[in-house]
């Protein structure tokens, strides 16, 4: 692996997109002309990266137990400056993962354990993605994939998120209760150097993100450089309350 990626795709498959359907489902045309039926690990609308005809990028399990073979990884966007755009949603929290080991958020302080998917909230009920103990106070950390741009601005959400409108109400109960929270947008491209969040998509997450900034709950906008090699981590984003 480069020393200045954080996380390598190992082989990829160059291709184009034919369509994607069924939420989880793409048809993609490999570059060799074999048109293939692959996995789309993304639930979300997609906007503005979801482009047939556009270059994409697919990994390929050797796993016979898999229902389909292939995994959409990337895509690419933008016609003056071709940006690739990473679509697979289960990569980013492997990714922060990382980092974490890697303590390369240096906004984050000192911890010396990080745990994944610990449960809380009123009654226990949610999970939070990672839960870093330090000597004097807990550190409560939420992560978001975020790929929709406007301009140079990424943002996030492109449609209306009830989950994510009750993580930053639980954030926010996190810090009244004494604690750190954390949420960190995960920006799944190389070309937004600012973020902010999406009112357009979801009015009522984009008011509880100021009513969160307000509360104390810290924002960390992190920027991730993405090639068909892997992610870079390229430091923070121009933090916008509104766009």
């Amino acid at each position: 692996m480069s020393e200045s990626l954080i996380y390598s795709l190992g082989e990829l498959y160059e291709g184009v997109l034919i369509k994607r359907y069924k939420r989880l489902i793409a048809d993609i045309k490999l570059n060799s002309g074999e048109v293939i039926v692959a996995h789309c690990p993304n639930t979300g609308p997609m906007t503005g990266v979801c482009i047939p005809e556009n270059p994409v990028m697919v990994s390929k399990s050797d796993n016979p137990n898999r229902k389909l073979a292939y995994t959409w990884e990337l895509i690419q966007v933008g016609d003056h400056q071709p940006t690739w755009v990473g679509i697979n949603t289960s990569l980013p929290n492997r990714i922060v993962a990382i980092a974490l080991q890697k303590r390369l958020f240096s906004q984050l302080g000192g911890y010396t354990k990080v745990r994944r998917e610990v449960k809380y909230g009123v009654g226990g009920k949610s999970r939070v993605d990672f839960l870093l103990e330090g000597d004097d106070q807990l550190i409560y950390l939420e992560v978001k994939n975020t790929t929709w741009c406007q301009g140079d601005v990424a943002l996030f959400p492109d449609t209306v998120t009830e989950r994510g409108q009750k993580h930053l109400r639980e954030l926010i109960d996190t810090v009244k209760g004494g604690d750190r929270a954390v949420m960190l947008y995960f920006i799944n491209r190389g070309d937004c150097p600012k973020f902010a969040p999406g009112d357009a998509g979801d009015p009522v997450y984009g008011s509880l993100f100021k009513e969160a900034i307000a509360a104390g709950v810290e924002i960390l906008p992190c920027r991730f450089d993405v090639t068909p090699q892997g992610f870079k981590y390229l430091g923070l984003a121009e933090l916008l309350t509104a766009n």
